[in-house]
Formats: structure tokens, sequence, C-alpha cells
């Protein structure tokens, strides 16, 4: 039994990692195309928040899916979030030279950057639940943030935020917060369930 579940771990992990590839792929195309920066600004809000309701849709409705999201556990989705320090270093590069308006690097950054090494804090650590909480909630409302923040500035008709469109950045929110968000959604209904996490009963009670 062990071996077969197994067997679909792996071979949900190449589905996974194929379509998040293909995923990539096409954000990374319609960037260099310079589609983004062609469609009303205000319209990426709805596509990024597009990201994070397709993939929990299918959570929702796929038991497959939704298993297999058991199966590999909360470290994985907690770890993910380790790319965030990443993501916070290429705002701060934008920011720097001038590519980004302050405000959106300050709150995005710098929530970016806590969350990742948050997250690898507490992958560090032995499983609690208490601990896997903490960063799911701060990471998601960190995206919120942004997010809003970023909207902001698009009904400010800010030219810098044109940098949000375009090569290397524009994999962030059009990627990146879409997979971080459905990340987040998942956790919490593992955690919710108490699924996803070994011996949680006991680690929840050492936190």
């Amino acid at each position: 039994m062990d071996r077969e579940i197994e067997i679909r771990k792996r071979r949900g992990t190449r589905v996974l990692l194929t379509v998040l590839a293909i995923w990539g792929l096409a954000v990374a195309v319609a960037a260099e195309a310079g589609l983004y920066g062609a469609i009303y600004p205000l319209l990426l809000g709805p596509i990024i928040v597009l990201g994070i309701v397709v993939p929990v849709a299918i959570y929702a409705v796929s038991d497959g899916f939704r298993s297999y999201v058991e199966a590999i556990g909360l470290r994985p989705l907690t770890a993910f979030q380790i790319w965030r320090i990443g993501a916070a270093l290429v705002i701060f590069w934008y920011g720097a030279h001038n590519l980004l308006p302050q405000s959106f690097v300050q709150n995005a950054g710098w929530g970016d950057l806590i969350t990742g090494f948050l997250a690898l804090g507490v992958i560090l650590l032995p499983e609690s639940r208490n601990r896997y909480l903490a960063v799911h909630i701060f990471g998601f409302a960190d995206l919120v943030v942004a997010v809003g923040t970023g909207l902001t500035f698009f009904l400010l008709n800010d030219p810098r935020m044109s940098g949000i469109q375009t090569l290397p950045m524009a994999l962030i929110p059009l990627y990146g917060v879409g997979i971080s968000g459905a990340s987040h959604i998942m956790a919490f209904d593992l955690l919710r369930r108490g699924a996803g996490i070994k011996h949680a009963e006991r680690d929840a009670a050492k936190a």
C-alpha cells in the first residue's frame, strides 16, 4: 500500500511540475511579446487573482489533487514560500533603479523577504501546526497588501508600474503570486482538517 501511495505521489509530482512549467513558460512568452503591456493595466489584477482561484478551484473539486496535496503535506507547501526571498531581491533591484514606486517596493519587497525567511526557519524546525499557520497567515496577508498596493499605483497611473509587465518582474505577480496564494489556501485547508502534518496533535501541543 505504501509503495502504491509513493508511486501516485511521484506521478502526481510529475504532472504538477509539467503544468507549472507550461504556466511559467506561457507567462514568460506573453511578457516577452508585450501582451501584458498591451492590455488595460487594471485588468492585471483579475488576471493575478485568477492565478490563485483556478488552482484552488481544481483543489476543491478534484479528490485526486486534494489527496495528492495532503500526501505531500504542509512542509513542501511551506518550503515553496522560500522562493519569495529571491522575489524580494528582484523587487528591491527594480526599486533601486526607480523602475517601481518606492511604496510598492517597501510593501511587497519586505513582505516577501520576511515570508521567505519565516518559511525557511519553520521547515528547519520540527513540524508544528502553529508555526505553519503563522507563516501562511503572514504570507497570504503580504500577497493581499502587495496586490492592493500595485492596483492603487495603477489607478494613479504611475508609469513605473509598467515594470511588472516585463521580464523578469512579470513572473512574480503573474506566476509566483498565483502559486503562492493557492498554496497558502491549500495549507489553510490542511490545517483546518488536521491533515498534512506528522504527529499533528503532539507537535501542536509542543508549539
